[in-house]
């Protein structure tokens, strides 16, 4: 039986008290994971405070990101570990994982060591009454321990999305995973240990959020600042936990995404993306579209065209050939979205396809599958076009004239990503600056510059991650003013 340990202070951990991970393929037992107490954290966290003042601390800017590049390049080394891993726990098609997470996982790491080895400050000259000046310039130094609360849908992306940059701005991280998925998160410790990375730089607890490894850590008062990704709910408990010692937090959390379909679009462009948007990784990624405005003259076409795409998707296991969906991320998750599919029927939408659970083959009927799912039939007042389901699936409706969608559009309590499919440049321009959201694609879904920033407005998150933006978050930035 495989043992997922936590890794502290350069060492994988055991603990008395375990859970199980099954996989979401077809339930079946892949491993124990080790669950870590307080006491487990407490260590976690003083060995972070401990490397911060070691040879972590001690090093230049090349020396680290020298590190942080052979850590990327170990992880592409360890590929097909990593999708294994991955894929074992979530169930996404290694397709996926091997063109998206893993790769995007790796690059996290040189990414930010390229920005933070070319990230400039400020200087000015400043005239003193005494005529001879002063001078003022800005370092940036790290914040400290950085606690890490990563997401089940793309686990080690989104943990090395805040990794990379804590480490290259010369943090020490303490990282909690996803108790749904903790395994390449323990087998990034590997890596570390493999590159030289020192001790007590990355540690990982295991367990879940309340009187568990969660708490724990984000009520440690050893812990500098926290970042966390996932629903708003735990994002609010975070913060609320981040506020005793008055600790900085970059959260991004949920989403409730328009995708802006106007009459005059191509829509096969507006198809292809549509479908990725809806159904991508089970629609379980936080930049989904769960809510589809199509401009009544094109409504019909569009819907007849979404559908065939949904019934042209394969459902299948991680290793099968042309598989584009697997299953969800656990039973638990598949009964709440359900349980969305069954309150949009009740509350009066006509099902265009899906609906309900696939049959599968054998061993595979035991997995937590839903078929992909388009409804139209509901308004903005139903269910189903407010709250986050984060599964397979959407709700088209129609709109007659660009004021009415941007306020229809607008009128949630998330502000995540939206997408606008146009030809007419000006409109596009013109619609997408009025999106009250913090991410805002054109004819396209997921086009990803790392350098750029991304985050929510509203309750979809606080802060910025990518590029330089990261750096406000994993630095402080000092002023130095020297009298002449």
């Amino acid at each position: 039986m495989k043992q997922i340990l936590n890794f502290i202070n350069g060492e994988f951990v055991t603990t008395k008290k375990q859970f199980e991970k099954r996989t979401p393929v077809n339930n079946s037992l892949i491993g124990m994971v080790h669950e870590a107490g307080q006491g487990e954290v407490n260590a976690a966290v003083e060995a972070a405070r401990a490397a911060l003042k070691g040879p972590w601390g001690k090093m230049t800017v090349v020396e680290r990101t020298d590190i942080l590049n052979k850590v990327a390049d170990e992880i592409i080394r360890r590929f097909d570990e990593f999708v294994k891993a991955e894929c074992a726990d979530t169930g996404k098609p290694e397709s996926l994982a091997s063109h998206l997470d893993i790769p995007r996982g790796a690059a996290n790491f040189k990414i930010f060591a390229d920005v933070i080895k070319n990230a400039p400050t400020e200087f000015f000259e400043m005239a003193t009454p005494d005529g001879r000046g002063a001078l003022n310039y800005a370092v940036r130094r790290p914040v400290g321990v950085v606690g890490v609360v990563c997401p089940w849908n793309l686990p080690l992306l989104l943990m090395t999305w805040k990794v990379g940059p804590a480490l290259a701005c010369g943090n020490t991280v303490v990282v909690k995973p996803s108790e749904e998925t903790p395994s390449t998160a323990t087998l990034l410790g590997e890596v570390m240990n493999a590159c030289g990375v020192p001790k007590g730089v990355y540690n990982v607890v295991h367990g879940f959020g309340p009187n568990s490894a969660g708490e724990f850590l984000t009520s440690h008062q050893g812990v500098n600042a926290i970042t966390f990704t996932g629903e708003t709910r735990t994002g609010e408990v975070i913060m609320k936990a981040a506020a005793t010692g008055s600790r900085p937090v970059s959260l991004e959390m949920g989403g409730k995404n328009p995708a802006i379909v106007f009459a005059d679009a191509n829509l096969d462009i507006a198809i292809e993306s549509t479908l990725r948007s809806c159904f991508a990784n089970s629609g379980q990624v936080c930049l989904g579209t769960e809510r589809v405005y199509v401009e009544r003259p094109l409504f019909d076409n569009f819907v007849v065209a979404l559908k065939k795409g949904a019934e042209e998707l394969k459902i299948g296991a991680p290793s099968e050939s042309n598989v584009n969906m697997g299953p969800l991320v656990s039973q638990e998750h598949r009964n709440k979205v359900l349980s969305y599919y069954k309150k949009a029927v009740e509350e009066g939408a006509t099902v265009i396809t899906g609906g309900g659970i696939p049959k599968m083959a054998g061993d595979l009927n035991e997995g937590a599958w839903v078929e992909p799912t388009i409804w139209v039939g509901l308004d903005d007042s139903s269910t189903i076009a407010r709250e986050e389901v984060f599964g397979p699936c959407t709700l088209i409706m129609p709109f007659d004239n660009e004021n009415e969608v941007i306020e229809r559009a607008n009128s949630t309590t998330y502000g995540l990503a939206a997408s606008i499919y146009t030809q007419d440049i000006t409109r596009a321009h013109r619609v997408a600056g009025q999106m009250e959201v913090g991410l805002v694609w054109v004819n396209s879904w997921f086009l990803r510059d790392l350098r750029t920033p991304f985050g929510g407005a509203k309750q979809s998150g606080i802060g910025r991650e990518g590029g330089v933006h990261s750096l406000e978050f994993y630095t402080e930035l000092k002023n130095i003013c020297v009298k002449l």
